[in-house]
């Protein structure tokens, strides 16, 4: 398979997460509906941290194989354990970190008044400071939340990227087919995810930021495709792997506490159900075809 039609494969793949993008468009959806939403998005989202930390602990289960039949020394179970656990703090750590840069940059926005009336000298007012806050602080909550989920899925659609490039590079076209359905099916789901805050939050984006959004969360997909058909690496999977657990393990705790905010505890439950059973469901197809 060339290297143009490989790529296309991971375009496909990684294409399909603009699907559930448009939902974050609905106008004004009811309280129990955007509710339900987000509680659907932490399923889905719940689903993808099995998924990739499954992936990811395939190798630190090899290497751990290896020493009890003898056939390996520790030095690549250790390797990959502090891969493997390193990924995961340093996701969900950075993203701790991040939320708090953006508090404390949001307070140094907000002016502070000098006296009945005034300013501190250079400072802006409110209508001004609200104005100028350009940039990712200057956004709402909701759409920071949503940046995080994209990048995290970006993450993990990178791995998923690998996989792709490095089946077809082995020449398992029919193995490389079956990956891009699967993932294809699955990027459907993650698009929504990506906007749940914004519509739990009844927050009506822009086509242009849901496309950046879409950007961010797929275009990992075909990146990993052209780096996989050029080498597979454990090592590498395992890293990109836990990153994205780690960042998807953060902004399943966010949703969560946005969900609890509200009355309906039921429909918290029965749209984290629905979201897990639409990712075992998808995750069914690159199973029976073997992957």
């Amino acid at each position: 398979m060339s290297e143009s039609q490989t790529l296309l494969l991971g375009f496909i793949a990684g294409v399909t997460i603009l699907f559930g993008l448009p939902l974050g468009r609905m106008r004004a959806p009811r309280p129990g509906t955007r509710q339900f939403l987000n509680a659907l998005a932490v399923g889905v989202l719940l689903f993808l941290i099995w998924d990739v930390l499954t992936h990811a602990f395939e190798p630190v289960d090899t290497a751990l194989t290896n020493l009890h039949d003898g056939k390996g020394g520790i030095g690549p179970v250790v390797g990959y354990a502090v891969l493997f656990l390193g990924g995961i703090t340093v996701g969900l750590g950075s993203l701790v970190f991040y939320e708090r840069w953006l508090a404390a940059r949001a307070r140094a926005r907000s002016p502070r008044k000098f006296g009945p009336g005034t300013m501190a000298p250079g400072e802006l007012s409110a209508t001004s400071a609200t104005g100028a806050a350009r940039g990712i602080a200057g956004w709402s909550a909701a759409r920071q939340l949503s940046l995080l989920i994209a990048v995290g899925i970006g993450l993990h659609n990178f791995g998923e990227g690998l996989a792709i490039g490095g089946s077809a590079a082995a020449g398992e076209i029919g193995l490389a087919t079956v990956l891009v359905i699967g993932f294809a099916l699955h990027n459907g789901t993650e698009g929504f995810g990506i906007v749940a805050p914004l519509a739990a939050e009844g927050e009506r984006p822009s086509w242009g930021f849901l496309l950046l959004m879409g950007l961010i969360g797929g275009g990992p997909t075909v990146i990993g495709t052209a780096v996989g058909r050029q080498f597979t690496s454990d090592a590498m999977s395992v890293i990109f792997l836990t990153l994205a657990a780690g960042s998807i393990l953060y902004v399943v705790i966010q949703l969560l506490g946005v969900a609890h905010r509200n009355a309906r505890k039921d429909l918290i439950y029965w749209g984290v159900l629905l979201g897990l059973i639409a990712g075992f469901v998808t995750d069914m197809v690159v199973t029976a075809g073997g992957a």
